[in-house]
């Protein structure tokens, strides 16, 4: 009997869920700067996991790359093949950070998917093969509020349905490598015009986006362009979009 190798199973796995279903774990790498040779490592383990790169358009000059999970084994598997291929290399310090960096010093941090608090998210996650741009919005909400929150967000899905906006959104929790009760909620677009359309629905869409309670410490928002040479994803995910995704050498 023909036997399958085990990175090829979690491969399997890992990509099936991503294209049905909002990832469990996301894992995410911040980096100073756009450096593409980030995703290497990636790559050079053929890790069975699909990793989006992204640079900032607001906010400090900055990389994001975010790995997606099926499971804390998978990080680990991941991890595992990632410092295989790296022996000996020890942390070369935290990124430069402009004062009230709402994730501190942090490199790396894991979040916990929330489905309560996302909006539409199976649409969200069918959007993230074509999706251009992101808008990030990272919540710290204070100790004990978590269910003043949650009305919160539930006040801003249903404004947010009162006027048919198609922008969805994934919640994930940050358990490890931030302070408690920081949220992240990734918006993929296809398009900046999507933001053009939202400011069109008028006073509504902005009434969205505003507090209603005394929960939040603090609330930023970010505008991210996915740079596909700094990611690295299956051949399944760039089916979306095969030129964007796999472009030919000029």
């Amino acid at each position: 009997m023909r036997t399958i190798p085990i990175a090829g199973l979690l491969a399997c796995g890992a990509l099936a869920l991503a294209q049905t279903e909002p990832w469990p774990l996301i894992q995410l790498t911040r980096r100073p700067g756009v450096d593409t040779s980030s995703i290497r490592p990636y790559a050079d383990a053929r890790a069975a996991v699909n990793v989006l790169g992204m640079a900032s358009i607001t906010g400090a000059p900055e990389s994001w790359l975010v790995a997606a999970h099926d499971s804390f084994a998978s990080i680990e598997d991941v991890d595992k093949a990632v410092r295989s291929l790296m022996p000996g290399r020890t942390s070369d310090g935290p990124p430069d950070q402009p004062p009230g960096d709402v994730f501190a010093v942090s490199r790396s941090l894991i979040a916990l998917y929330r489905p309560g608090f996302s909006y539409r998210a199976d649409q969200a996650i069918g959007m993230f093969p074509r999706a251009r741009y992101f808008y990030v919005t990272i919540y710290r909400i204070r100790p004990g509020t978590e269910a003043e929150f949650a009305d919160l967000v539930k006040l801003r899905r249903g404004a947010l349905d009162s006027i048919n906006m198609d922008r969805p959104e994934i919640a994930y929790q940050v358990i490890s490598g931030a302070a408690s009760g920081t949220y992240l909620f990734l918006a993929p677009l296809t398009s900046l015009k999507s933001l053009d359309d939202g400011m069109a629905k008028g006073p509504v869409y902005a009434e969205s986006g505003k507090a209603a309670t005394g929960s939040e410490l603090s609330r930023v928002h970010f505008l991210f362009r996915i740079e596909p040479g700094m990611s690295y994803v299956s051949d399944d995910f760039a089916s979306a979009d095969v030129e964007f995704w796999r472009p030919k050498a000029p």
